[in-house]
Parts: C-alpha cells; structure tokens; sequence
C-alpha cells in the first residue's frame, strides 16, 4: 500500500512540474498561440479573403534553451508584433530566426514587423524570385537554393524544398529532436478541401508529399498551413488529395 501511495504522489509531482513547464495557450482576437509540446507551438492569425472569406493561418514556433524560430510570419504587423511580444517578453526568448516557406501573403504579411525588431529572415531564392515578380519590396533578408540548417539552441533545424505542390516555391520545416513537421500550406488538414489552387502544380503534389513522408517517418506532430494538426495521417491524406 505504502509503495502504490508513493507512485502515487511521484506521478503528480512529475505532472504538475510538466504542467509548470509547459506554457499556457495565448489568445486574442487577432492571434492565438497553442502549445503541441513545452517546445512546439503553432500561432494562428487571420486573413480575408475574397474566394474563402475569413480564413486562418497556421504558423510554428519552436522553443530549444533561450532561443525561438518562427516559421511564416502572422498575416500583418499588429499579429506579429502580439507573436514576438509572447516569445520575447512572456516566454523570455530571443528569436533568431523568421522563415518564410512560399510566396503567398500568409507566409509573410508581418514581415516588416520581424525585421523592425532586428529579427533575421529567410526564403528561398524561388520564394523571393516570385515576390519580387510580385513588385513586392519586402523580402526575406537571407536566401538559400533548395535547403538550409539553422542552429536553434543546441538544436538543428532544418528547411528543405522537396518540389511543387501548393506552390512551385514551397518549404518545410523541420525539427528533428521534436520530430515536428510545419508543412504550410503543402499539406492539408484532414478532410480539408484541395484550396487554393491559383497558383499550385497538382500534378506533382502527391509525389512532393510522398518525398516528405520517406524522409520523415514517424513523425510526432505535424502542422498544415490551415485547420487542426495532428501526425502522418496529414500526409497521407494530402497524397489521397491529389493522387
């Protein structure tokens, strides 16, 4: 009886020291912050449009030591100054890094707010190729040809181009000691419609998902650009999508 008491009372310690560590949900009317893990976070923000109406955004942060990484900017300033303020000043992290992962508005709508607080920012030389098609003057700072490492903490984190899909330019995110996966809006949510389509190659998408899912097997958590979350249900779903 003694020793079941005493697991008893460890299994509470250890799951209130977890939920001591682990950071509480942020929310307002223009920005929510979900933790996934004590180091995983998707952030969401919103943008209107003509053919969807209101529609959310998914965005990652990850957390390794007293450093941060965001992938895809909140759709404007006011999102992204309220995103930086909750990693910087609540959660006490330095962000070194901003990674836009394809050229729509989602991506990097609160840019200009990351590079006024001297945060650095990145994309691909596609990505930024076809924002300066655009006539857009804001771009990402650092560019990279088809990958890149960045040094998150102690950790490593990946951005890679696997091929076309949503976009001809589109990058992941990955975190391989999370075994955490942002794929924008390359993958969907399950039961989710095919989307957007203006400017995707859907001839290629399954077999740039299928790439994705040898690369990364096992996959713990894995973010859409839009809609819930979840693991390597995400992936075979999008392949089925646009097989």
């Amino acid at each position: 009886m003694k020793k079941i008491l005493f697991l008893l009372i460890i299994l509470v310690l250890s799951t209130d020291c977890f939920s001591q560590n682990m950071p509480s949900m942020y929310e307002s009317e223009t920005l929510k912050v979900k933790p996934l893990n004590s180091n995983v976070f998707v952030h969401v923000s919103y943008l209107q449009t003509n053919d969807f109406g209101k529609v959310g955004c998914n965005g990652m942060v990850y957390f390794n030591k007293d450093q941060a990484i965001v992938f895809d900017t909140p759709t404007d300033d006011n999102a992204s100054k309220e995103l930086i303020e909750w990693i910087e000043k609540q959660q006490k992290k330095k962000i070194i890094a901003i990674v836009v992962t394809h050229f729509h508005e989602d991506c990097w709508g609160g840019l200009n707010q990351f590079h006024t607080n001297h945060i650095k920012s990145y994309g691909s030389q596609k990505t930024i190729g076809l924002l300066k098609q655009k006539g857009l003057e804001l771009l990402p700072q650092h560019d990279f040809k088809n990958n890149i490492e960045i040094e998150v903490g102690s950790a490593s984190v990946l951005i890679k181009h696997f091929g076309a899909g949503h976009t001809e330019d589109n990058v992941v995110g990955y975190v391989p000691m999370e075994k955490a996966l942002f794929g924008g809006c390359l993958l969907k949510s399950v039961k989710a419609s095919k989307g957007n389509l203006e400017d995707a190659n859907v001839s290629e998408w399954a077999s740039t998902v299928r790439k994705i899912k040898q690369e990364f097997p096992g996959l713990n958590i894995v973010i859409p650009g839009h809609g819930k979350g979840g693991g390597m249900e995400l992936l075979d779903y999008t392949i089925q999508l646009f097989e």
